[in-house]
């Protein structure tokens, strides 16, 4: 099915007419965008119109509703952060992957953050000894506590504070404190050459933001009791470290280790017979494959390992690499520790969470779902 459908089309799914269509799109239910062929006429998402009929089917009991809007189902929070359309990642109608090619995270980070030309000052953190997990955590923890909240401050003093957050948690991942652009300080930090650094560049830009994902959501919820910008980015790291999320590079990893191990056909045989998922390949929201992965993996060549993995994969299943395969790859290329994809995950996706932390800030408004009781009955 297409992505987009004519009004007809949609009318006739959802047995609407076309007041009701109109309806559903002045309500944020159903996007909505102009025809390219046809300036007269509209297109309608069909992901949109796919999730009202799963609705429909479930019936209007409002519990229903909800644990659909909480796992993949109809976006629980209005924002003009991020998109996903067209198979293609948007950063406020931006194209990622294009701004992959020549932008900076600091260019990025203004454009999420909305704040024009704003001038961030160079900081200095007081980096503690120590792995980068622990010391990204202990420095944020630090201003977790002391920073002050988000409530009743201006933008500017606001942009300057996710500045100085965004400084301080690359300090922590470098290991010290520098000044220059992140990807030039993150790729000396890790002895990368220029291509390196080009690279690592790339790959921060296109992990800066990827809508309402778990670690997002954390945040958004944090942000929504007026926290600090550093408890909202704490909140985000620690759901990114579970291994579902930023530690699926590691899954990654131990695919590869088993295919070197036992061989690739084996290794592959072995979790298909067994219906396990192949960690590194495939993601809901991207059907036809991860414009992301296919972004970074574009700009290197591939271990041999990994170029036989992609395509014997591609082969058994036809399902396309994705972010956390093209981050592994790309690891692997550069001979970087194994820790280094949750740690470009960290610092670029900082970014992301703090526009989602400071557009959550400007509703005002507290993020409470309540639960679905399914508990022995009371008393």
């Amino acid at each position: 099915m297409s992505d987009w459908l004519t009004a007809s089309q949609v009318m006739e799914r959802l047995g609407l007419k076309p007041q009701t269509l109109y309806a559903y799109v002045s309500r944020g239910l159903i996007e909505a965008r102009a025809d390219g062929a046809d300036s007269r006429r509209r297109l309608y998402r069909a992901a949109d119109v796919e999730r009202l009929l799963h609705r429909k089917a479930r019936g209007r009991r409002p519990a229903a509703i909800a644990e659909d809007a909480i796992s993949w189902g109809e976006p629980v929070l209005a924002s003009a952060i991020t998109t996903i359309a067209r198979g293609r990642l948007w950063y406020r109608g931006e194209d990622a992957s294009r701004l992959a090619q020549t932008s900076k995270l600091e260019d990025v980070a203004r454009l999420l953050w909305d704040c024009g030309t704003q001038r961030f000052p160079p900081l200095f953190t007081l980096v503690p000894d120590g792995p980068p997990l622990r010391r990204i955590f202990a420095v944020l923890g630090e201003r977790a506590a002391s920073d002050p909240a988000m409530a009743g401050r201006t933008k500017k003093a606001l942009y300057l504070e996710a500045a100085s957050v965004l400084d301080c948690l690359v300090d922590a991942i470098a290991g010290r404190p520098g000044q220059g652009p992140i990807h030039t300080r993150l790729a000396a930090a890790w002895g990368c050459d220029d291509a390196g650094s080009a690279l690592v560049r790339r790959a921060l830009v296109l992990l800066a933001d990827h809508e309402l994902n778990a670690s997002t959501f954390a945040v958004r919820v944090t942000a929504s009791t007026r926290a600090s910008l550093a408890a909202c980015v704490t909140a985000g790291l620690a759901a990114l470290s579970g291994p579902l999320h930023g530690g699926m590079a590691r899954r990654v990893l131990a695919l590869m280790r088993e295919a070197e191990r036992e061989g690739l056909e084996a290794a592959l045989a072995e979790r298909l017979a067994a219906g396990t998922p192949l960690p590194g390949f495939g993601h809901p929201l991207y059907p036809d494959g991860d414009p992301r992965a296919a972004a970074l993996l574009s700009a290197f060549v591939p271990p041999a390992a990994y170029a036989g993995m992609r395509d014997t994969v591609a082969a058994l299943t036809g399902e396309e690499p994705n972010i956390d395969f093209a981050l592994t790859a790309m690891a692997r290329h550069l001979a970087l520790p194994d820790d280094v994809p949750y740690l470009l995950f960290a610092a670029a996706r900082c970014t992301g969470w703090i526009a989602h932390a400071l557009e959550q800030n400007e509703t005002g408004r507290l993020i409470r779902p309540r639960a679905r009781y399914t508990g022995p009955e009371p008393g």
